[in-house]
Order: structure tokens, then sequence, then C-alpha cells
């Protein structure tokens, strides 16, 4: 992705808050990244709990470096906004893309497969 997003990072900081982003989001089969007081982030974590998916969050809004994890995951996946979501180390979307596969029944093959739940779990 090009520089659509203005960071204040500079390269070197780019680069180690893109370094990070990634290391995180293929740290576990489900990563989101989330913001305690976004509504659209707990909604998607309820969802996930709902379907006994094992996933990690980090909540950028309580870490130091939040801002440059998020400058850096709007670099790269092109999605400024939380919840930014990883299965399978591989870039979901957000609340609303989830949401979307889970209506389409897309969303349990694709947490089976990164070995995020059981696969005789999880069929709401």
């Amino acid at each position: 992705m090009g520089s659509a997003f203005s960071s204040g990072l500079s390269k070197e900081e780019m680069e180690t808050m893109m370094n990070k982003a990634k290391e995180l989001a293929s740290s576990a089969p489900v990563f989101v990244f989330s913001k305690t007081y976004c509504g659209y982030c707990k909604r998607l974590k309820d969802l996930l709990t709902q379907l006994g998916a094992t996933y990690k969050v980090i909540e950028l809004d309580t870490e130091r470096d939040g801002d440059g994890i998020q400058s850096a995951l709007a670099e790269w996946t092109g999605q400024r906004t939380v919840p930014n979501v990883f299965i399978g180390g591989k870039h979901i979307g957000g609340c609303d893309t989830v949401l979307e596969k889970h209506r389409a029944g897309q969303l349990v093959p694709l947490l089976n497969d990164a070995g995020a739940i059981a696969n005789n779990s999880a069929q709401l």
C-alpha cells in the first residue's frame, strides 16, 4: 500500500510498528486489534465468544504505541478503523465484513481452518 495515510511516524518507526502489527496478527488463530470503548469491537468480540473461538485482542487505546500500531495497520491493510480482524494470519476486515461472512456461513469454516474452534462446535 502506498502512503495514503499520514501517520507522523518516521520511516524507521513505521517499519518497527509494521513489524509489531504483523507479528501480533500472526500470533494467534484469530487476532483482533480493538479499542476498549468501541461498540463495533464489543459486538465482534461477543460474536467470537458466542462461537467459542479462541482469539487474542490488543486494545490499542491502552497501549503506549497503540496509535503507531494503528497507523501501521492502515498502511498495511488500508483499514484505519477498529476492529481490525485477522484469521489465520490473513486480514479479514472490520466488524461489518466479519458479520457478513458469518451471515453467509463463511466465518465458522474460516475459524475451523485456522484452528480457532473445535470442528464440532459453533453452529450459531
